[in-house]
C-alpha cells in the first residue's frame, strides 16, 4: 500500500506548522500525556499501516492506536460501514436502546466466541473504554457473589479507573491514591525470563499455580472468599507475556473448584491479534466473562463486558453511562469482526507473528542487548537489557530503560513507530496491524535491528572512550 504525495496540509491556519501545533499541545494539554511525548509527530493522513505527518513523511505505525486497528488505518470495509450508517439516517447516539446496529454488532461479536461460551452469554455495553469495561466486570461479580476480595496479578494492566486501576500492577500509577488496593490480593504471574520464584520455563509456571492454590485453602493465608479471580491470557503493557497453556488451564480449575468467577481480560489480545481470534482460544478454557473493547469498534471508540448469564444479577443501572454503545463504532465494529474471519486474518497473524519472532529471536546472537523475545500472534515484545551486566538465576540481564528509549527514538528516525511497555518500559512492544504485508513486516525488522545496532554501538563506543 501507498500513499501519494501531498501538499501540506491546510487547516483553520494558512498551512499547518507540525512545530506550532506540537507547542501548543504542550502549553495546553495536561503533564499526563503520553504518546505525544515519544511520538512528536502530526499525523494528517493515515492508510493501511501507514501514516503520514504534516511535513509529508511517512511511518509504519507498529502501535496500531496500542491493538485498536486491526486492520490498520482507514481499511476501506471500515469507511464503508461508517458512510453507509451514516447514509442511513441512523441515529448515532440513543444511550442503550435497541438499534438494527447493536442487534448486528451483537450477532457478529457473539459468532466469534467460542460457543460454550457464547450459548449462555449476556453482554454489557460499557462506557467506550476497556477501562469501563473492567469495571464492569469487577462490578458484576461482586454484586452475584456479595464478595469484595479480588485476585489480580503481578505485571497486570486493566485501565486507569479506580477498580482497574487496583487490580493493575504498575506501582507509579496506584502510589498517590491513597487505599487503592485494599481488595486486591496479588498473585504472581508466570514469566519465564524474570521468574518471581527464580526458576523459569516450565517450573516457574507450576510454581505460580501451586503458589495460588496453596494461599487460596491456607485458613491463615490471609485470603478472604473472593468475588473474582482477573488475569490476562497475554500481558500486553506488562511486557507482552503470555500466560502459558497449562497455567490458563490451572487458573480455570482453581478459580472452578472454589467458585471463583474467573474474568479475562482480552481488550488488547482480542480480534485475532495472538493468531486465535481470542487469546484464551489458545488453551480451551472457558471464563465466566471477558473484557473487550479496542478492535472491536473498528478503529472507533467500543466496549463491552460479556460474561455467562448465571451471573446476571445486578439491577437496572447498575452500572450505567452516557456513551454505551456508539452506533458508528457498532456498525464498524461488526464489519471489522466479520472481515477477519471471512479473510483469515487470524490464521495471518499467526504465520506472520512466528515468522516476526523468530528472525528477532535469530538476531540475539548479533545484538545481545536482545534479552528476550517473545508473545504470540502480532503481540510481540522484545526486552532490551544491558549485556555486559552479569545474568541472574534465570539468565536474565538488568532492564536496559535508557537503551530502550534511545531505540524508540532511532526508530523514529527510520520512520517506525513502536511503543515500549514491560518492567521499566525496557520491552520494545510491535503491535502491527492484522493486514501487515510481508514486506511491511520485513521493514519493520529491519528498521528495528538497525535502531538496535546502531545504538547499542554508540553505547559501547562511549564505553570505551
Amino acid at each position: 500500500m501507498t500513499m501519494q504525495p501531498t501538499a501540506p496540509v491546510e487547516t483553520g491556519r494558512s498551512l499547518h506548522d507540525a512545530g506550532a501545533s506540537l507547542r501548543r499541545q504542550r502549553a495546553r494539554e495536561s503533564s499526563a500525556r503520553t504518546y505525544a511525548r515519544s511520538f512528536p509527530i502530526v499525523p494528517v493522513r493515515a492508510r493501511g499501516m501507514v501514516i503520514e505527518g504534516t511535513d509529508g513523511r511517512r511511518y509504519l505505525d507498529c502501535l496500531s492506536g496500542a491493538g485498536t486497528l486491526a486492520l490498520g488505518h482507514n481499511h476501506p470495509v471500515v469507511l464503508e460501514a461508517i458512510r453507509r450508517t451514516l447514509d442511513s439516517g441512523a441515529p448515532l447516539h440513543v444511550l442503550d436502546l435497541a438499534t438494527p446496529e447493536k442487534d448486528d454488532f451483537t450477532d457478529a461479536l457473539f459468532a466469534t466466541l467460542p460457543k460454550a461460551f457464547a450459548d449462555k452469554a449476556r453482554v454489557q455495553f460499557c462506557g467506550p473504554a476497556g477501562t469501563d469495561a473492567a469495571e464492569a466486570a469487577l462490578k458484576l461479580m461482586q454484586t452475584a457473589t456479595g464478595r469484595r476480595n479480588v485476585l489480580a496479578f503481578t505485571g497486570a494492566y486493566h485501565g486507569m479507573t479506580a477498580g482497574a486501576l487496583a487490580v493493575s500492577g504498575g506501582v507509579s500509577t496506584k502510589r498517590p491514591v491513597a487505599g487503592i488496593a485494599a481488595d486486591v490480593t496479588r498473585l504472581p504471574y508466570p514469566y519465564s525470563y524474570r521468574c518471581p520464584f527464580g526458576a523459569g520455563g516450565e517450573r516457574g509456571a507450576e510454581l505460580s499455580a501451586a503458589y495460588t492454590e496453596r494461599l487460596l485453602d491456607d485458613p491463615n493465608g490471609g485470603v478472604v472468599p473472593p468475588a473474582a479471580m482477573i488475569l490476562e491470557a497475554v500481558q500486553g503493557e506488562g511486557g507482552v507475556v503470555p500466560a502459558p497453556d497449562d497455567w490458563l488451564r490451572a487458573m480455570r480449575r482453581i478459580t472452578a473448584e472454589r467458585d471463583i468467577p474467573l474474568i479475562v481480560d482480552e481488550v488488547q489480545s482480542g480480534v485475532g491479534r495472538t493468531g486465535a481470534f481470542w487469546a484464551v482460544e489458545h488453551s480451551g478454557i472457558v471464563p465466566d466473562a471477558m473484557v473487550m473493547s479496542k478492535a472491536i469498534g473498528g478503529s472507533l471508540p467500543l466496549a463491552v463486558l460479556v460474561y455467562h448469564e448465571d451471573y446476571d444479577s445486578w439491577l437496572p443501572g447498575a452500572h450505567a453511562g452516557t456513551f454505551r454503545g456508539n452506533t458508528l463504532a457498532m456498525a464498524a465494529g461488526a464489519a471489522t469482526l466479520r472481515y477477519v474471519t471471512r479473510e483469515n486474518l487470524v490464521e495471518r497473524a499467526a504465520t506472520v507473528g512466528a515468522r516476526m519472532t523468530a528472525r528477532l529471536d535469530g538476531l540475539r546472537a548479533e545484538l545481545p542487548a536482545i534479552g528476550d523475545v517473545r508473545g504470540r500472534g502480532l503481540m510481540i515484545g522484545v526486552e532490551l537489557v544491558d549485556p555486559d551486566a552479569e545474568p541472574d538465576s534465570c539468565g536474565a540481564r538488568p532492564c536496559a530503560p535508557a537503551l530502550a528509549q534511545q531505540v524508540r527514538a532511532a526508530c523514529l528516525d527510520r520512520g517506525l513507530i513502536v511503543e515500549l511497555g514491560g518492567r521499566f518500559d525496557a520491552t520494545v512492544r510491535l503491535l502491527p496491524p492484522l493486514v501487515i504485508t510481508d514486506e511491511e513486516a520485513e521493514a519493520v525488522l529491519d528498521r528495528l535491528a538497525d535502531a538496535i545496532a546502531e545504538v547499542t554501538a554508540a553505547q559501547h563506543a562511549r564505553r570505551s572512550a
